[in-house]
C-alpha cells in the first residue's frame, strides 16, 4: 500500500499551522489523482482562509472501514509533535466508523473538517453515525440483492473472466509479495547490522521504523518477520 507524505515545511512563530491527511479508497484512484486533487484544493483554500501554512501532507489509498491505516497514524504524530491542526477535506475521508472518529478525538490532536469547519465535537459523532449506518446499509442491500439474483438462477461472477485469468492473477499477487519482501529485507539487514539477532527484535525495529506491514499495518510481529525471511531466502535460491 501506498503511504506518501510532503517534505516538512518550517512556519513563522504564530503562523496556525497545517497538517492534511487525503484518502481515497482504491489503487486506481490513487494512481491516476481522481479524488485526491479535489481535497487538496479543498485544503488549500481553508489553508489560505485562515492565514496558515501548510506544513505537510499525508496521504493514503485504503478502505474508509479500516482502523488501522499508517499514515493517519502517522499524520497524528506530525500534529502532535509540530503543534499542528489535522485538516481533511470532509469528515468521510477519515472513516465511516464511530469507535474510529471517537479515538481520533481522544488522541488530543486538534482536527477540522473543510466541509464542516466549525463543528461540534457532539456534531462530529452524528455526522460519524449517520455515515456509519449508511455504510452497513449499503452492505445490507448490497448482499441481499446478490442472493436474490442467486436465487433466481443469475450465475454471479465476472463473466468476462477468460482461461488463466485466475492463475495471471496469482502470478501477479505473489510478484507483489516478493516485491515487498524484497524492499523489506533491506532493513531487515540493518536492524541485524544494529545489533537486532532475534525475531522479536528485528519486529521491534521495523515498528519504530515505521515500515508497514503487507496488510498496511503499523505493528510487526516475529511471525511476520519469519516470513519475509523465508521467502526472502526463496527468492535468493530461486536467483542462485
Amino acid at each position: 500500500m501506498p503511504r506518501q507524505a510532503t517534505a516538512r515545511v518550517y512556519s513563522a512563530p504564530g503562523v496556525p499551522r497545517f497538517i492534511s491527511y487525503l484518502r481515497v479508497s482504491t489503487d486506481k484512484q490513487g494512481a491516476s489523482g481522481l479524488g485526491l486533487e479535489a481535497q487538496r484544493e479543498a485544503v488549500a483554500r481553508h489553508v489560505a482562509g485562515a492565514q496558515g501554512v501548510l506544513v505537510a501532507e499525508h496521504r493514503e489509498i485504503e478502505s474508509g472501514k479500516r482502523n488501522d491505516r499508517p499514515e493517519i497514524a502517522a499524520a497524528l504524530a506530525a500534529c502532535r509533535l509540530r503543534h499542528a491542526t489535522l485538516i481533511i477535506a470532509k469528515l468521510d475521508r477519515l472513516a465511516r466508523n464511530v469507535h474510529f472518529i471517537s479515538g481520533l478525538m481522544e488522541s488530543g490532536v486538534p482536527f477540522l473538517a473543510c466541509d464542516n469547519p466549525h463543528a461540534t465535537p457532539l456534531l462530529i459523532h452524528i455526522l460519524a453515525a449517520v455515515a456509519e449506518d449508511e455504510r452497513q446499509r449499503i452492505s445490507e442491500r448490497t448482499k441481499a440483492a446478490l442472493a436474490a439474483a442467486k436465487a433466481r438462477g443469475v450465475k454471479l461472477g465476472n463473466p468476462n473472466l477468460k482461461p488463466g485469468d485466475t492463475r495471471r492473477a496469482r502470478e501477479i499477487l505473489s510478484a507483489r509479495a516478493d516485491q515487498f519482501a524484497a524492499d523489506v529485507q533491506t532493513y531487515i539487514d540493518a536492524a541485524r547490522a544494529a545489533g537486532c539477532s532475534s525475531l522479536g527484535e528485528i519486529a521491534n525495529a521495523l515498528t519504530a521504523r515505521g515500515i508497514a506491514t503487507a496488510a498496511g499495518g503499523r505493528d510487526w510481529r516475529p511471525t511476520q518477520v519469519r516470513r519475509i525471511i523465508a521467502r526472502g531466502a526463496r527468492l535468493h535460491r530461486a536467483a542462485a
